[in-house]
């Protein structure tokens, strides 16, 4: 039977950043603070682990966390290195990231986040493999796996050209959960892409290969399987009546799981609520509402139909 996160605190770990658009439009987000805003959002309280900039869009990270009741002692403040930025552009409705090197977020310090982390239970914890790509912000992810010896939930963000197979390897070692898209699945398995009759065949053999209890699978307008040692359950994207862009979508899918499995809910339920709530956040500009009705409804939905 599956594990079920500890009673405790959530760490999510990694990249705050802005997303930059072509337009000129900025939008704060990072796929670690997208997460931790929706689960502050759903009611718990996470704590984010990250770095940002001596800056003015270090500032409007703080008051925008700040605002939401989304706590900041794990946010470090970078006097060398600015807030993080990724250039975005969309290509028949999907985002193309161009990715910023030596930003605030590459240099996360496990001695300014020990005290807020050691002093209490932690219930899980998730990061990416973006904030990895540096070795100061790998050894800290480290140091905060190996102190809490919590359950752990990756979400890989394979963005060229900062990653590499050995690396995502070695980081995806011990994972509890693992989230991937389809392109991630092909390049994870050396293909220049994948048939979609064989996805969920070298998704199992990857929840094999990495000991993993669950693979999470997004595959976006077709969308989503979770695959476990045990089953497999598949389902289609919830429709979508006004799409202004998809950048957040599997961020939004992520931290449903993440309510989910900290809630004890089935696969099949977690998957319809993730894919429902995933397509709602395309409805909206950037990754982050700050409706906090929106998510109200959704918890009184659900909770009225467990």
């Amino acid at each position: 039977m599956p594990k079920q996160p500890k009673p405790g605190r959530p760490v999510i770990f990694g990249e705050v950043l802005f997303d930059q658009f072509p337009d000129g439009s900025k939008v704060l987000g990072g796929a670690p603070f997208n997460v931790a805003w929706h689960l502050r959002g759903f009611g718990l309280n996470p704590l984010l682990a990250s770095r940002i900039g001596s800056d003015d869009a270090g500032q409007e990270v703080l008051m925008r966390m700040r605002d939401w009741g989304l706590a900041v002692q794990g946010i470090q403040i970078d006097t060398e290195y600015p807030t993080g930025v990724v250039q975005i552009e969309l290509q028949q409705g999907q985002p193309v990231y161009s990715i910023v090197a030596d930003q605030a977020y590459d240099f996360i310090s496990y001695a300014l986040l020990k005290s807020c982390i050691g002093q209490q239970a932690i219930s899980f914890i998730y990061h990416g493999s973006l904030a990895t790509r540096s070795a100061i912000s790998r050894a800290t992810l480290k140091q905060i796996i190996d102190g809490c010896r919590a359950l752990r939930f990756i979400d890989i963000n394979l963005r060229t050209p900062w990653w590499d197979k050995q690396s995502i390897d070695k980081l995806i070692g011990d994972a509890y959960w693992l989230k991937l898209n389809d392109q991630e699945l092909a390049e994870l398995t050396g293909m220049d892409s994948i048939d979609a009759q064989e996805r969920e065949a070298e998704a199992s053999l990857l929840l094999g290969q990495y000991s993993l209890e669950t693979l999470v699978l997004t595959e976006g307008e077709r969308g989503a399987c979770i695959i476990s040692q045990s089953d497999t359950v598949c389902g289609a994207s919830a429709a979508v009546e006004n799409v202004q862009d998809t950048v957040g979508a599997g961020d939004a899918f992520s931290a449903v799981c993440l309510l989910g499995y900290s809630q004890g809910w089935a696969d099949e339920i977690i998957l319809k609520r993730a894919l429902e709530f995933a397509a709602n956040i395309c409805e909206f500009r950037g990754a982050t509402p700050d409706d906090s009705q929106l998510y109200s409804d959704y918890l009184m939905r659900w909770m009225n139909h467990s």
